[in-house]
């Protein structure tokens, strides 16, 4: 696989990598120099005393000498007047512009951190920042003010880098020569001082080492309980006295080989077993003077801090040159090896690696989940499958597929779930969604363990907000090819080719080609009304925990696709489920030849399936002309710069064309003509090829047997991501099963769950979901594992046919735990539940391994279900006064919104619960049935009664309101009438009435139109 390398022009030995950057020597003064502080000290003066001595000379004092009187507002505005207006904003920019320069100053001067930012002052700080920094620029505080002369105009986030960009092994990929040879050069000169500067240190350190080893102690990172794990603020406040010294241990081991061979790069990222230096005055706990000493650390660990101490990074830095020559073999090989077709003019991807550092003031938040072998999403799975608990891992790998997968499937059981209620199928009102069962319950629950929506949400804002702030510049999209998810959560984007500085929080990675978003900044990001600036990306695999996702519409031509048809159809079917469910597109169309025609089902808006290539071509070069003419007579040179215009959200939606069959030689030429010109047009396509050789063919690729996605000519070895046939089979059997008007044929009404409701029934433990949170016959555990305890009982309540253990895990560590603490809290879980009186425990597991509870564990939803059931279809059909009884009952037992105090940060799963639309839709069933039951007497209060409690639930169901017009009408007061209507016409808005609400309306109430008005 190609690296890249450090490597000096002159074919030397690699220079280090990722040594600490060392200042560049600061360069002498010029007269030039001198010219320019003159300058800028003149343009101070001008601007900080000239301007407000202009001010009071030629208009005086804008303001008046009193208080204002009605009067004043009634005087005739005259030409002074707007004088002494504009003068006040004269003023207020000149007192912007003094606090801009006060601010800049004391930064230079101080040489500490960066200017804060002046409110508002964006133009005014920057010329603020550029007299400032060329007037110091001839004195001593000069050398240290960042940005420097040459980088004026640049963010802050820029200057961070400075010149040891080139020495930071970020994304790597798509040079020209010309740049490699510039960042080698570069890496050269930086690796230069560093060695110079480390060889100076280490000299230090020889000489102070027995002093230091005399105070300095360390501390052994401890493997995590339940659901604690360490953190460095925690070590910090029980060994330190003060948590917030958490980033004094932080800079004694940052960049440290630890045990497993991996190294400290965030403050929020630390693993058990690690070993951290502590400062000198640490007390108390599991610290030791010397690792020497101490029996417990393995000699390798010992021989690892004492080569720290010594030389600091030297230790482990020759390694990371070793990796480098390795890599730099491999990409000449890759280079000499290229072919002179169509990708002659292509250079490679490379893999980002990890940033040195992380945003260590924001770490805190993130403190009690810090085990970064076991980040859900981004590594190892959540928890490894033990006996009888494995799950599909093609769905488990693959977190932004499960996401996009899992979040269309929930919007298509609520769509069926309201067509339901409305009538909209018969004979399907009231209908429960189907339990999946087999294959499709374990695809299930792989998408409910793998999902990354988080993730998804995050790349989403991340995209939106970099167009939105390009739009803002008036700066057009650049062309990104691919974009890499780091293990870290980095963002990187891999630009065609480079297109300056990008707009913050965005930063430059190792050249120009790429731009770089660090988690924490994109976190930040809101939401955003932008069209997105490219839904053409899509997940291909993984390469050293770092996601890439190809941007199949930006390619400059077809992208083909080699192997067996096994191996072929796995990818494509992952790329087109992917494509046509996730969450960073707004539009699109999607094309399936060859395979695919049974995948429709998952978002039947965008995917479309084609008989034949002949077909294709014909669609295809229609579909071209009509671009073709659309982008020249918008005046646009692609879809890119249209994607940001006042058509963003309507036009410019990207076609991507999967075709899994080889084509035949002309009609493959035909497809490369029309690929010539598609990354323009938005249009992308992804050839599958038996021979491996594809005429016109940009970008080649390969599937192997292995899972393994080969690219050489594009330096890239990717475990696939695919989505094998048996697991395609049963995500489109969950679609199949949850659309309202083709899935099963006897769909049930009764809910999943029935209980006693007589008194003989009293559940041994009752939980209240409805509403708070309460546990009735159980004692509350103690500790901190409380609240994890609670939420494991709520999501088993929830889910009477069984949890998986690794869904359970997952959804109570979203960034995922070990096995060992997984089987542990379902231990304590089962000891808290108890037994039965028969002995029998009531929490087991059933022959899929799934956790069930016993009959004897009930929630009040589940009462609730049971309940209206029963006045349904039970008993209550054949007794008004027990239907009236039953009904009344469940009515009372709504509280509130489900877990109405759940605290914030958790119960995350909910997101992808359908209960969380069942539930509304079960209480405004239940105010139905009870306010149809008192209007059968004429008790039109009553039912009025029963509808509003049950709007408390469900304020938005348009069939409570009807049915409250009616009960209202009821009553035979008009005017009260007429008071609702207004009530609903104000709630509805802009939207307007419904169209059912109108005509109901205008039957009870002809006069609605114009007497509301009047009411309101």
């Amino acid at each position: 696989m190609a690296r890249r390398t450090n490597s000096s022009p002159t074919g030397g030995s690699p220079g280090p990598r990722n040594r600490t950057p060392q200042p560049l020597p600061r360069r002498r003064r010029t007269f030039g120099d001198f010219v320019k502080a003159f300058g800028a000290l003149l343009a101070l003066l001008v601007l900080l005393v000239g301007v407000p001595g202009a001010l009071v000379v030629a208009v005086g004092w804008p303001l008046p000498d009193g208080a204002p009187s009605l009067d004043w507002l009634q005087q005739e505005i005259t030409v002074g007047t707007f004088i002494r207006v504009l003068t006040v904003i004269v003023w207020l920019a000149w007192a912007q512009f003094t606090a801009c320069v006060l601010v800049e100053m004391k930064a230079a001067l101080s040489g500490v951190g960066l200017p804060n930012r002046v409110p508002g002052a964006g133009a005014s700080q920057l010329l603020a920042r550029q007299l400032v920094a060329a007037l110091l620029l001839v004195g001593a505080a000069a050398a240290s003010f960042t940005p420097g002369l040459s980088q004026l105009g640049q963010s802050p986030d820029g200057a961070r880098q400075g010149s040891v960009a080139a020495a930071q092994q970020t994304p790597g990929g798509l040079f020209a020569q010309q740049q490699e040879r510039s960042a080698a050069e570069a890496a050269a000169a930086v690796a230069e001082q560093a060695a110079d500067a480390t060889a100076q240190a280490a000299s230090r350190a020889d000489a102070g080492a027995s002093a230091r080893y005399g105070d300095t102690k360390f501390y052994r990172i401890q493997p995590p309980e339940g659901r604690h794990h360490d953190s460095l603020w925690e070590i910090a406040q029980r060994h330190l006295g003060d948590g917030r010294r958490y980033k004094e241990i932080y800079e004694l081991n940052k960049d440290r080989t630890q045990p497993d061979g991996s190294k400290l790069s965030e403050a929020s990222l630390i693993r058990p077993g690690w070993i951290m230096e502590m400062p000198g005055d640490a007390h108390g706990g599991e610290l030791v003077e010397m690792p020497e000493a101490k029996p417990g650390v393995p000699e390798q660990v010992r021989q690892q801090i004492q080569d720290y101490s010594r030389t600091g990074h030297q230790a482990h830095g020759d390694q990371r040159q070793a990796g480098g020559e390795q890599g730099g073999r491999g990409e000449q090989g890759a280079q000499n090896g290229r072919s002179g077709r169509g990708d002659q003019d292509t250079a490679q991807f490379r893999v980002p690696q990890q940033r040195a550092g992380g945003d260590a003031d924001g770490q805190r938040e993130h403190a009690d989940e810090t085990s970064a072998d076991t980040r859900h999403g981004q590594g190892a799975p959540a928890a490894s499958d033990g006996s009888g608990f494995g799950l599909p891992e093609a769905l488990v790998g693959a977190p932004l597929l499960a996401a996009g997968l899992l979040g269309a499937l929930g919007r298509r059981r609520r769509q069926a779930l309201w067509q339901s209620a409305l009538g909209a199928v018969g004979g399907r009102r009231g209908m429960e969604p189907p339990v999946p069962t087999g294959s499709a319950a374990d695809a299930q629950d792989a998408l409910l363990v793998g999902a990354d929506p988080e993730g998804v949400r995050r790349l989403d804002l991340s995209l939106r907000g970099l167009a939105a702030s390009l739009a803002a510049e008036s700066r057009p999209l650049p062309t990104v090819y691919a974009a890499w998810l780091g293990g870290n959560g980095d963002l990187h984007l891999q630009l065609a080719q480079p297109a300056g500085k990008p707009p913050a929080p965005w930063q430059l990675g190792q050249d120009q080609t790429f731009w770089m978003l660090a988690r924490a900044d994109a976190e930040r990001y809101e939401e955003t009304d932008t069209a997105a600036p490219y839904p053409g990306l899509v997940s291909l695999g993984t390469m050293d925990d770092s996601r890439l996702l190809l941007n199949l519409e930006a390619v400059p031509g077809i992208v083909s696709l080699g192997g067996s048809p096994a191996d072929r159809a796995g990818v494509f079917a992952s790329v087109a489920a992917e494509l046509a469910t996730n969450g960073w597109s707004d539009r699109m169309t999607i094309t399936l030849v060859g395979f695919g025609e049974d995948l429709t089902p998952l978002a039947p808006n965008r995917l479309r399936h084609l008989d034949g290539i002949e077909a294709l071509v014909e669609t295809m070069e229609a579909e071209t002309r009509q671009r073709r003419g659309a982008l020249g007579a918008a005046g646009h040179d692609s879809v890119l710069t249209g994607r940001t215009g006042p058509a963003q959200h309507t036009r410019w939606a990207p076609h991507l064309v999967l075709l899994s069959v080889e084509p035949s030689p002309a009609d493959a030429l035909r497809l490369a003509e029309l690929a010539a010109d598609a990354g323009r047009l938005g249009i992308g396509y992804l050839v599958g090829t038996e021979s491996g050789e594809l005429p016109g063919a940009a970008w080649e690729m390969e599937i192997t047997g292995e899972g393994k996605l080969l690219a050489p000519l594009l330096g890239l070895e990717l475990d696939a991501q695919m989505l094998p046939a048996a697991q395609q089979q049963a995500v489109v059997e969950l679609f199949v099963e949850a659309d309202p008007e083709g899935g099963p044929d006897d769909p049930t009404d009764s809910p999943p769950f029935l209980v006693d409701i007589s008194e003989q029934g009293r559940p041994a433990v009752y939980a209240r979901l409805v509403g708070p949170y309460e546990i009735i016959g159980l004692d509350t555990p103690d500790g901190e594992r409380s609240p994890l305890l609670h939420e494991a009982l709520a999501l088993l309540l929830l889910h009477r046919e069984g949890v998986h253990p690794r869904v359970l895990s997952s959804a109570l560590w979203p960034r995922g735990v070990t096995e060992d603490v997984r089987d542990a809290l379902v231990e304590r879980l089962r000891g808290w539940l108890g037994t039965d009186p028969d002995g029998t425990p009531r929490l087991a597991a059933d022959a899929t391994g799934r956790l069930t509870l016993a009959k004897s564990v009930v929630s009040d939803l589940d009462v609730l279900r049971s309940l209206y059931h029963e006045a349904t279809q039970g008993k209550g059909v054949d007794s008004r006064v027990v239907r009236g009884r039953l009904l009344t009952d469940a009515l009372v037992l709504v509280r509130g919104p489900l877990l109405a105090d759940r605290p914030e940060g958790r119960y995350g799963w909910l997101t992808h619960e359908i209960v969380d639309a069942q539930l509304p839709l079960l209480v405004a069933d239940i105010g139905l049935a009870l306010s149809s039951f008192h209007l059968e007497k004429d008790r039109a209060e009553k039912a009025i009664e029963a509808l509003n409690a049950s709007m408390n639930s469900a304020p938005a169901d348009e069939r409570l309101w009807n049915e409250l017009l009616r009960a209202t009408h009821a009553t035979g007061d008009e005017d009260r009438v007429k008071r609702l209507a207004a009530d609903l016409v104000a709630r509805s808005g802009a939207r307007g009435l419904p169209p059912r609400t109108e005509a109901l309306l205008d039957e009870l109430l002809p006069t609605w139109r114009s007497g509301t008005a009047a009411v309101g």
